[in-house]
Parts: structure tokens; C-alpha cells; sequence
């Protein structure tokens, strides 16, 4: 039995390592930890793999981490690579594998399968922070519930220093497509405002994120705190804005790079210095002085000790995926609905026009994110419609209500949209 890692690191991996060692120790095979995701083994580095057993893993699902290191080397980009990479698992002895990843992971899992020709028993776990792999509703992906947990502390000790100093900050939380993470830290700290992508679509929108529009989203907030005598507030931006923003946009943040998978390396793009730029000049043409602070979490939630909720779900994801790996299952990734497995095929995983793995996004008609919603302060179509509240707000800017309602109605019109249909 190999076991290996790939993506970005997310808490609970090592509870994962830990329990498919012991059920596959006990249920009598070796194992094997293969270092640094696919990428030696693309190399065809047969040094890249060390025994483990129950005595190395028996107490490492307390720590974050990964026993075995990651990386996001991608077998898929070349058929030579996979080639390799079967060749070096069967020098290594391995006839059964456990891939633990996010989609990119998955992805060259079931790819790995198809090529070994049933030569090779591949089962995946999923796992990303991001929490937006396309599993059945209501289970999260493992490391999420840890960060949002990580990330909301630190939003809270955030929300502290804001009121204290009267300054606002704008926090950017990682989630590379799908805004789960952000929406979860927002929510769970009754943080001022959450923006996330999938809020873009709703209404008639194109899907497609100005940066013109989501500084006026800031704006009208501030100018709505003001309005109820606060001149502090905390902003949770999701990094995966800068994914879905219009090809106009993205110039202002120059060359973008990339990864093994293709994918903007967003953590590396400056979202939060950026937007705080615009937005300081919108508030110096109102006449308002606020000061802004920009704030990136992310590397700071994936690998942060596990809490109980991931080393529990974690090490029955990796027992679930040993044992079907001993029962001979294959082609699989491993799920728990209502306490009780069911793999996924990995055919199942496939986006039909994609030809990648689904990928789960929040949805923005859900009563989940409607109450979040709810708890936001940002402007809505009842400050337009009620009277006396469209006056205070124009009298903090120091203009008309007409003004006003010239200025900010923009923000509102997917709501009056979706009112429509």
C-alpha cells in the first residue's frame, strides 16, 4: 500500500496517514509513505518512499502537517509522466494506492487508474481547506471545519483591534474558485460583510466580478456604519475574486502566476493592497477619511493542528479508505454520508463540458448564505426604498438623496432582479 499527498496542506492529513496505515498494517499489508506528492515519482525516484508503521503513525493525527510532505507536481500534463509514475510504483513493489487531495489530486488519481490498466488499485480522500470538491450535500471537505475554526479567531481578535483603533480591515481568505471558507470564517464571526464570487452570478449577473463593483460594495458599507455611528468594520474578501474577475481588471495586478495545474496562484496576487488603494480614493472624492488595513489569511489556517471534528472525521475517511482498498475496491474517492461509506466512482467526479473535476460553489439562493445575508451590513434594496434611511445615508457623504441613489443603485440591481423573477 502507497500512500501519498498532493495540493496545498490542510489539517487532519495526518490523521488520514495514521489510520489507513493501521487498518492496512492490521489488515495485513505494508505501507509505504511516499514524499512530496507525485512529484519524485514523476522523476522516478524510487528513494522517495519509506516504510510506515503502526509505531510511526499511532499518536501523529494530533499534529498538522503532512508525515509525508506535499506538492502540486501534476502527472497529467504529459503521458510520459504517468507512464513514469506507474513504472516507479511497480518497482516499489505497490499495487494499491491512496491519493489525498483536493480536485487537482483527484483528478490525477482517476488519471493514474485509467493509465495502470487495473495493474493498480487507486482510492482517493478528499481534503482541501477550500472545502469545494463536489461531495454530497452538507459534507464538507476535511481541513475546512479546522480553518474556518483558525481563521475565525483570528477574524474575531481582528473585529477587536478595529473597534479599538477605528480603522476598517479588509481580509483576504483563501478559497481558490468557491468562496465556503470565507463565507464560513464571516459568518461564524459576525464579521461586517463577506464578498465571495458565486454572489456575482444571482440576478441576471454574468458571473463576471469588476473591481469597480466590489469597491463600491465597501464603500456603501462603510458609509452605512457611519450612518449607524461606527466608523469601524471588518471585510472578508474571498481570493477567489481574483479568478472570476473581468480580463479587463486583472491588468492592475500584473503578471500572474501560475501552477502545475494551471491555476492563478492567488495567494501570490496582492487582492487586499489593491482594493484598499481604490477604495481609499473613493472615500478621499466623498470627503471621508477612514483608515484601511489589508490582511491575508490563509497559510496560517492549513496546518494548524486538526480540532476534534477533523481528527475524528479524518481518521474514519482514512480507515474507510484502507478497507476498501483490502476488500479490492479501486477507482473510488471515499465519502461518509450520515456515518456510513459510499465511494465515489470516479467517473461520477467528472464536469461533463469540463472534462475536470466538479467543483462545488455556494450557492447563493440557499437559505446557508441568505441569512448570512441577513447579518451583513452593506446596502440593500430597502435603504433605497425607505425615505428616511436613503437621507441619512446621503447626509454621511454630504449629498442629495437623488445623489445618492445615483451613485450606489448599481449595487442593488441583482437584488431588484431577483425580486422580478
Amino acid at each position: 500500500m502507497g500512500i501519498l499527498c498532493g495540493g496545498g496542506p490542510a489539517p487532519g492529513i495526518n490523521s488520514v496517514i495514521g489510520a489507513a496505515t493501521i487498518r492496512s498494517v492490521l489488515g495485513g499489508s505494508d505501507v509505504l509513505g511516499i514524499h512530496d506528492g507525485f512529484r519524485r515519482l514523476m522523476q522516478g525516484d524510487v528513494d522517495c518512499a519509506s516504510p510506515l508503521t503502526i509505531e510511526d503513525v499511532s499518536r501523529i493525527h494530533f499534529t498538522g502537517g503532512s508525515q509525508v510532505g506535499t506538492s502540486r507536481a501534476n502527472p497529467t500534463r504529459d503521458p510520459r509522466h504517468l507512464q513514469v509514475v506507474t513504472d516507479t510504483l511497480q518497482r516499489l513493489g505497490i499495487d494499491a494506492l491512496i491519493t489525498i487531495g483536493g480536485d487537482d489530486t483527484a483528478f490525477s488519481a482517476m488519471r493514474l487508474a485509467d493509465h495502470a490498466g487495473g495493474r493498480l488499485q487507486v482510492v482517493h480522500v478528499p481534503k482541501t481547506i477550500d472545502n469545494d470538491l463536489d461531495l454530497p450535500y452538507g459534507i464538507p471537505t476535511f481541513g475546512f471545519q479546522t480553518a474556518r475554526h483558525v481563521g475565525t479567531e483570528l477574524v474575531k481578535n481582528l473585529m477587536t483591534d478595529a473597534k479599538t483603533t477605528g480603522r476598517w480591515y479588509l481580509i483576504v481568505a483563501m478559497g481558490r474558485k468557491a468562496g465556503h471558507l470565507a463565507l464560513g470564517i464571516g459568518k461564524a464571526a459576525g464579521a461586517t460583510l463577506t464578498v465571495i464570487p458565486e454572489e456575482f452570478s444571482t440576478g441576471g449577473g454574468s458571473g463576471k466580478v469588476r473591481l469597480d463593483d466590489l469597491t463600491d460594495i465597501l464603500l456603501g458599507a462603510i458609509v452605512k456604519r457611519k450612518a449607524l455611528h461606527h466608523d469601524d468594520g471588518t471585510a472578508i474578501l474571498a481570493e477567489g475574486l481574483v479568478e472570476h474577475m473581468a480580463p479587463e481588471d486583472l491588468e492592475v495586478f500584473g503578471q500572474l502566476e501560475r501552477d502545475e495545474h494551471d491555476h492563478v496562484r492567488l495567494a501570490e496576487v496582492n487582492l487586499g493592497d489593491v482594493v484598499r488603494v481604490r477604495l481609499r480614493s473613493r472615500l478621499a472624492e466623498l470627503g471621508l477619511n477612514t483608515g484601511l488595513v489589508s490582511k491575508d489569511i490563509g497559510y496560517e489556517l492549513r496546518c494548524a493542528d486538526p480540532i476534534p471534528f477533523d481528527m475524528e472525521y479524518t481518521r474514519d475517511l482514512g480507515y474507510c479508505a484502507a478497507q476498501y482498498v483490502l476488500d479490492g475496491g479501486t477507482n473510488a474517492m471515499v465519502t461518509l454520508v450520515n456515518g456510513h461509506f459510499e465511494p465515489m466512482p470516479f467517473n461520477q467526479m467528472l464536469d461533463p463540458q469540463t472534462g475536470r473535476t466538479r467543483v462545488r460553489l455556494v450557492d447563493p439562493h440557499s437559505e446557508h448564505y441568505q441569512i448570512a445575508r441577513r447579518y451583513m451590513v452593506r446596502l440593500g434594496t430597502e435603504d433605497f426604498e425607505d425615505a428616511a434611511t436613503l437621507t441619512n445615508l446621503a447626509r454621511v457623504i454630504g449629498r442629495q438623496p437623488d445623489a445618492f441613489m445615483a451613485r450606489f443603485k448599481h449595487l442593488v440591481a441583482g437584488e431588484a432582479a431577483q425580486r422580478a423573477g
